[in-house]
């Protein structure tokens, strides 16, 4: 690939840090267009941004080191640090919100207590199992971030591994408020297997196969906003033989995602990755509800696969959709992928598969980049700069 030097990026002074909740302003750089990005976590030399369709890296002049990005909202990034602070960066100029600490969580359920520089204890402080508490670690720390560019209004969402609550905070909030997902929770609604953040509307994934849909536009917290469940987002029992798999693979990596589309419909994500790694070693499956097929006198779902997405393009790693559109390079009909435990945890029995492609719904296909192959990654992002 050609490498790009990009304008310097300024970092901000530690003795600048701002207050919670407001900004450090630094030089800005602008993205170069809002084309699709790829955000690249090397074991070495830190991070460096890609345009992977022309073949261009940009290195990065702030140093990153002991910074892990968590989630991506166009050029915002949510980022933890060694010392387990969250702040929301902007890539391009470096501008950064830091956010209050993670133990400034209050007003619900559960209490966070530092005690290390990445070790929490939580503790249940209402309810049936009053004072049980955890020590938790932000080593596998996962995020949300939404950020509407116009008035400068984000919303943050966070949960540590295997956590019992999300925990949450919007511009000009001070401190977290939590999110049971367990404790005090209908029980069609209980655990999470994957969230989407789109906006103050955020769609859980549950362990029955629920969508548990809440709204944090609120000044009070969130709303339960979720329709009465009839029907769990299952996948069709019929058996099929996965499209260009011809013999018997071990499976290396699979998972169940939603992600929510330009008009609100809240769509299941199955993919499966075989070994050996190759070309068609991977496999994507795309289910919607088919309201004419449900029956209404049994628990079953009837969803359907969809053989296309129309004119709109699946970022995986943001968990929705977006208009296609070929003068930004967005395909349409296509899923952009790195890997699918974008907020699922970590199972050490399932290694985690960095993969970055393009994969077109209705011809089967998977696009790579060679260039990227020889990388040594720990994460990989693709993100949309405003």
């Amino acid at each position: 690939m050609e490498e790009l030097d990009r304008p310097a990026a300024v970092a901000v002074k530690q003795s600048g840090i701002p207050k919670y909740n407001e900004c450090a302003k630094a030089p800005r750089v602008d993205p170069k267009s809002g084309s699709p990005m790829l955000l690249l976590s090397r074991e070495e030399r830190g991070i460096r941004l890609c345009k992977p369709d022309e073949d261009m890296f940009y290195e990065m002049t702030t140093d990153f080191s002991g910074y892990r990005f968590l989630a991506s909202s166009g050029k915002w990034f949510l980022v933890v640090d060694s010392r387990s602070d969250l702040y929301i960066i902007d890539v391009f100029s470096d501008e950064r919100i830091r956010l209050p600490p993670l133990e400034s969580i209050k007003g619900g359920l559960y209490m966070v207590e530092r005690v290390g520089s990445n070790e929490f204890k939580v503790t249940l402080i209402r309810g049936i199992f009053n004072g049980s508490c955890s020590v938790q670690t932000t080593k596998y720390l996962r995020g949300l971030l939404w950020v509407d560019d116009k008035n400068g209004d984000f919303v943050v969402v966070w949960q540590f591994e295997e956590g019992q609550f999300l925990g949450f905070c919007k511009k000009g909030d001070l401190h977290y408020r939590d999110i049971p997902i367990r404790v005090d929770v209908r029980r069609e609604f209980r655990g999470l297997k994957d969230v989407v953040l789109k906006g103050y509307n955020l769609y859980s994934l549950v362990t029955r196969s629920f969508i548990r849909h809440l709204d944090l536009s609120g000044q009070d917290g969130f709303k339960d906003v979720s329709v009465i469940p009839r029907f769990p987002m299952w996948k069709p029992y019929t058996p099929r033989v996965d499209f260009g798999v011809t013999e018997i693979k071990k499976v290396i990596s699979f998972s169940d995602s939603i992600a929510v589309t330009t008009s609100g419909e809240v769509l299941l994500v199955f993919t499966k990755a075989y070994e050996p790694f190759c070309e068609r070693s991977r496999i994507f499956r795309v289910y919607k509800r088919d309201p004419k097929e449900l029956d209404p006198n049994t628990y079953d779902t009837r969803l359907v696969e969809m053989e296309s997405i129309g004119d709109e393009a699946l970022f995986f790693d943001l968990g929705i959709t977006v208009p296609a559109d070929h003068t930004l390079g967005i395909e349409p009909n296509s899923i952009y992928f790195t890997r699918n435990d974008r907020f699922g945890h970590k199972n050490i029995s399932i290694p985690c598969l960095i993969d970055i492609c393009v994969y077109n719904i209705a011809t089967r296909t998977i696009k790579r980049f060679p260039s990227l192959s020889n990388l040594k990654l720990k994460d990989a992002q693709w993100f949309l700069p405003s």
